[in-house]
């Protein structure tokens, strides 16, 4: 028996070692079943994917589950059954859910459903990848941050201009 291993082996060991990074540099990950989408229906969807930063992937269950193993993270077994597509989420935990959800609605599927999911490096139900599709992005999260800062700054402004002018005595 040679010791070399077969280009296959290689190949696979490659595609592992692969999966393994997409998992650690995911902020999430969404699960769905996609039996039953057109040939247009997928195209579009990685569109959306794409322009959001979001990776939209067919992977074979078993390979994401040996990723998955390779990182010490159980439970997902269930989720690993039927032809699975996985939505990475690097930059966005919300984006790939958002993303999901929405085609979903715009397009009234039922052969599209997130079956589940990871956060964070935990693997959740799809009911928790759904209440993340629902959270506002991460932008909206700045924006209303900076609003908020904005607003306060002026109201201090405001206090120390009243101040300012009784001091002065020009009321």
């Amino acid at each position: 028996m040679s010791e070399k291993k077969s280009a296959n082996r290689i190949a696979k060991e490659a595609q592992l070692v692969e999966v393994v990074e997409k998992i650690k540099n995911a902020q999430s990950i969404a699960i769905v079943s996609y039996s039953g989408l057109t040939v247009a229906q997928v195209t579009e969807l990685r569109k959306l994917c794409r322009e959001s930063s979001v990776n939209y992937e067919v992977l074979k269950n078993r390979m994401f589950g040996l990723g998955l193993k390779e990182l010490g993270i159980e439970g997902a077994d269930d989720l690993l059954n039927g032809p699975n597509a996985f939505v990475f989420s690097n930059a966005d935990a919300v984006a790939g859910p958002k993303i999901i959800k929405e085609f979903i609605e715009k397009n009234k599927l039922e052969s599209l459903k997130v079956v589940g999911g990871l956060l964070e490096g935990k693997v959740v139900d799809a009911k928790t990848i759904d209440k993340l599709a629902s959270m506002p992005s991460r932008e909206v999260l700045l924006g209303r941050l900076v609003g908020s800062l904005a607003n306060t700054i002026t109201s201090f402004v405001r206090v120390v201009e009243a101040y300012r002018k009784k001091q002065a005595g020009e009321e």
